[in-house]
């Protein structure tokens, strides 16, 4: 046995890998766990691939020496890597993501706010429920559509700088603040380096996409979110903790022409009876802009295209190293 199956949520192998199976014949269909992994050791001295995604077990230098021996890549058909890889990294093993493919519906989920929230959608839509027509043709004035406008980028990683390149289809300015940004970069993608303070002081709509690590927790605070334009939408599909949420609502309660839309709270889902429930300006999704459902598959195809150039000795795309991992959401 040279290449298995290794995930703690058997059952997301068979959601993700679906599509795949085919594509992978000399893999037995069976699906390993840490625990399989722990109690029969011996069992897997030979394994050498690993395929897995959501629910990747977390194993300590210790026990993959002793269980996976011979292991030379893990191949991930999911996003972000850091649970896991680390004592995989320090041992020697290669870790492949597809975290390219996860971003394309993060990407294309954060595109259609933005856009709705240039036409003033959200608001728009709350004042109508109410019957309040009359506010609804004042507040076309307020809304600056899809010409010209700024749009703020927090994190320009795989996700922000694809963000940024949809939107020059639409004539948009996008100014972006991180702190990895060269200048270089910043030119070839078009868009102007700017302060957090600049981005939430000039652009009408706010996305945040910063990769999560102890520095950025808490970052986006009140400081912040008071200098947002009249009418202006703040979009986090990053991680809730990156936002200090009692400063948030403070703003949603102080400014009701500002919306937030979020997918992604701290925790997740909010507490039960938590403001963003019952504030009219708030719109929360479910962690929904990642890959769902059918969309799963294109993560498989990602990393066993991925799996097929390492064994080839083509030079792969999608390996993560530790010094990645420091910007990596």
């Amino acid at each position: 046995m040279k290449t298995i199956f290794l995930c703690d949520k058997k059952s997301n192998i068979e959601k993700v890998y679906a599509e795949s199976f085919d594509s992978l014949p000399e893999v037995e269909r069976t699906v390993y766990s840490a625990s399989d992994l722990l109690t029969e050791p011996t069992k897997f001295e030979e394994v050498e691939y690993v395929f897995s995604t959501w629910g990747m077990p977390s194993l300590t230098e210790e026990q993959i020496k002793s269980c996976l021996p011979s292991l030379k890549c893990v191949f991930y058909a999911a996003g972000s890597v850091q649970p896991f890889a680390r004592p995989f990294l320090a041992c020697g093993v290669k870790v492949f993501s597809a975290w390219a493919a996860n971003a394309v519906p993060v990407v294309e989920y954060t595109l259609a706010q933005i856009i709705l929230a240039n036409k003033g959608f959200f608001a728009h839509s709350r004042e109508m429920k109410k019957g309040n027509r009359e506010a609804g043709k004042v507040m076309k004035a307020s809304y600056p559509g899809n010409y010209g406008e700024n749009v703020g980028i927090i994190g320009v990683g795989m996700i922000g700088s694809q963000v940024a390149e949809r939107l020059k289809d639409y004539k948009l300015k996008v100014l972006a603040f991180d702190p990895f940004l060269s200048d270089e970069r910043a030119e070839s993608l078009g868009i102007k380096k700017a302060s957090l303070e600049e981005i939430f002081a000039t652009c009408r709509v706010v996305s945040n996409h910063m990769a999560n690590n102890e520095q950025t927790k808490g970052m986006l605070d009140y400081k912040y979110f008071s200098k947002m334009m009249p009418y202006s939408t703040f979009i986090n599909t990053g991680r809730g903790a990156q936002v200090v949420e009692d400063d948030l609502v403070r703003v949603l309660t102080e400014r009701p022409d500002v919306t937030a839309i979020l997918d992604v709270t701290y925790p997740e889902p909010p507490a039960e009876g938590h403001a963003f429930y019952s504030l009219p300006n708030c719109f929360l999704t479910p962690h929904i802009a990642g890959s769902l459902m059918n969309e799963t598959h294109r993560m498989a195809e990602y990393i066993i295209e991925e799996y097929e150039r390492f064994i080839s000795g083509e030079r792969c795309l999608y390996e993560v190293s530790e010094k990645m991992l420091e910007t990596m959401a």
